[in-house]
């Protein structure tokens, strides 16, 4: 299940269990709802519950990226396993998305 955060200037968004064009939409949806009605600086993406991200989910990660850089946001991920890492490094996220440990 999705979640969303706000701690500190920070939105948090825990992934679910598969990022999948099912659920995307949605995600954008309540994440944007967020960056545009608080006062968030940064996004972080949590993948501890992930399992599977498809096209789509990159497409989540570009379209926020997107919107939090143009007031100088940055975007982060955690608990990324070893596909997740693969997966934002073959389609450059890792170039855009500082991956914490």
């Amino acid at each position: 299940m999705e979640e969303f955060q706000i701690i500190d200037n920070c939105l948090m968004v825990k992934l679910p269990r598969e990022v999948d064009h099912h659920r995307a939409s949605y995600i954008c949806e309540q994440a944007d709802r967020y960056l545009l009605q608080e006062n968030v600086h940064h996004v972080i993406f949590d993948f501890e519950d992930t399992r599977f991200m498809d096209s789509s989910g990159i497409g989540i990660i570009m379209g926020r990226y997107k919107k939090i850089a143009c007031f100088g946001g940055k975007v982060y991920a955690i608990h990324t396993d070893r596909q997740i890492q693969r997966i934002l490094t073959v389609s450059g996220l890792h170039n855009i998305v500082k991956i914490l440990e």
